[in-house]
């Protein structure tokens, strides 16, 4: 099953699925942030988040630098390893993603390193999240 998981994963990352998370991701699913200290438990939560980091993560001045290196599978999980550059520093992480028997991640999960890079993805996340949420409420006024 996290084979099928993993395949729709990386074409959602690469394009092919732009809804993609609607159907990848289950109503009840956890994400752990490398720079928010809860778990986000939720889809609607959960998608803000990926695509927020889908946004940083793309590299610096939308070079798309965003890579994965590495991918282990086994049983329900996956580990993927990826690199990219945000604000001109080198990232390094992996994205550990837990799914359901129906095909659906549960739980995402990701760590990075070295701290420089976490600082500068959370400040680019803080930025596109901020911005989301006034995307967002300006629709809801309008």
């Amino acid at each position: 099953m996290i084979d099928d998981v993993i395949a729709r994963w990386h074409r959602y990352m690469s394009g092919e699925l732009p809804d993609g998370l609607d159907e990848l991701l289950a109503d009840d699913v956890v994400f752990y942030s490398p720079v928010v200290h809860t778990p986000q438990r939720g889809k609607e939560i959960t998608t803000r988040y990926l695509e927020a980091a889908g946004q940083s993560l793309g590299g610096d001045a939308g070079a798309g630098t965003f890579r994965y290196t590495k991918e282990l599978l086994a049983g329900d999980t996956a580990v993927l390893e990826f690199e990219t550059s945000v604000g001109g520093k080198y990232v390094n992480g992996v994205d550990i993603i837990r799914c359901d028997d129906t095909g659906r991640i549960v739980e995402f999960r990701v760590m990075m390193r070295p701290l420089q890079a976490i600082h500068a993805v959370h400040e680019e996340m803080g930025r596109r999240l901020a911005a989301a949420a006034g995307e967002v409420s300006r629709s809801a006024s309008g």
